[in-house]
């Protein structure tokens, strides 16, 4: 079995742990302070470093894109064991939308395939804890002509191709696809390792890329807000629950109970 040159997709969100805010005029996530790698991700780059193992060699290659040359969440995966990190920070991508970070992280991983003697596999988490669209890893694939398989639970690869058990609501499905393809992994699909201290330390001196859009050859346009093909229109506060009916049982109170679930046809 040949090597194999993975990327993972990564993104690094603003701590969850600080209470996150919207930009009044924009009505998009403020994205400053602290930044860590979306835990949805680390799942990713463990499934990344145990394919190459796998293979007997290779490199795993962090993309990322991020505001202000952000590169802390992203040496969180190298502390877990990726090789190396490529991250596309330009004031001109404030405001991106699904379509627009696609373009990007497709931009990227060609970027890093030219480098590294081709990329035989790029994987990413289903979708991002702050955003959840789920749409951007298949825009990627679609952009870079590969085929992509979907809420992965295992994926294993004989270097030719890669064999992914597709989580369902029934079970699994056993799906197969020619490399290179793009792989999208649910959580649970791997335990993700945690790096020691000298891994962390290490992680420092591992090669980062912080790159622009012009060194992509992408243009402002296509974009930022500028490019946007989506626009959040309003923002307003979810319901706040009410408190639900209380129901004393004076012996008749299971008749109620039956008749409340008949209604709602539960029963």
């Amino acid at each position: 079995m040949p090597p194999m040159h993975v990327a993972v997709c990564v993104k690094q969100i603003p701590d969850p742990a600080a209470p996150g805010r919207l930009d009044p005029a924009t009505r998009t996530l403020v994205r400053e302070g602290k930044f860590v790698m979306d835990d949805s991700d680390s799942y990713g780059v463990e499934m990344a470093l145990q394919l190459v193992q796998a293979a007997g060699g290779g490199a795993v290659t962090v993309i990322s894109m991020a505001p202000g040359g952000e590169i802390k969440g992203v040496r969180e995966a190298l502390a877990m064991g990726a090789d190396d990190a490529i991250v596309v920070s330009d004031e001109a991508l404030r405001g991106s939308d699904a379509l627009s970070t696609a373009k990007v992280l497709a931009a990227a991983v060609r970027r890093a395939g030219e480098a590294g003697g081709g990329i035989d596999l790029v994987l990413a988490a289903t979708e991002s804890t702050d955003g959840y669209t789920g749409t951007t890893p298949v825009q990627v694939a679609a952009l870079l002509g590969l085929p992509s398989i979907t809420f992965a639970k295992k994926v294993t690869s004989d270097g030719v191709t890669v064999t992914v058990e597709r989580q369902t609501d029934e079970g699994h499905d056993d799906v197969q696809a020619a490399l290179p393809a793009l792989v999208t992994l649910t959580a649970g699909s791997v335990e993700p390792r945690y790096p020691a201290f000298k891994a962390i330390m290490g992680a420092k001196s591992k090669p980062c890329q912080v790159i622009g859009l012009a060194d992509l050859g992408l243009a402002a346009s296509d974009v930022g807000f500028t490019g946007a093909r989506q626009e959040i229109t309003s923002v307003v506060a979810a319901a706040e629950r009410t408190a639900g009916e209380v129901v004393e049982d004076d012996g008749q109170a299971h008749i109620r109970i039956v008749s409340y679930l008949e209604s709602l046809k539960v029963v």
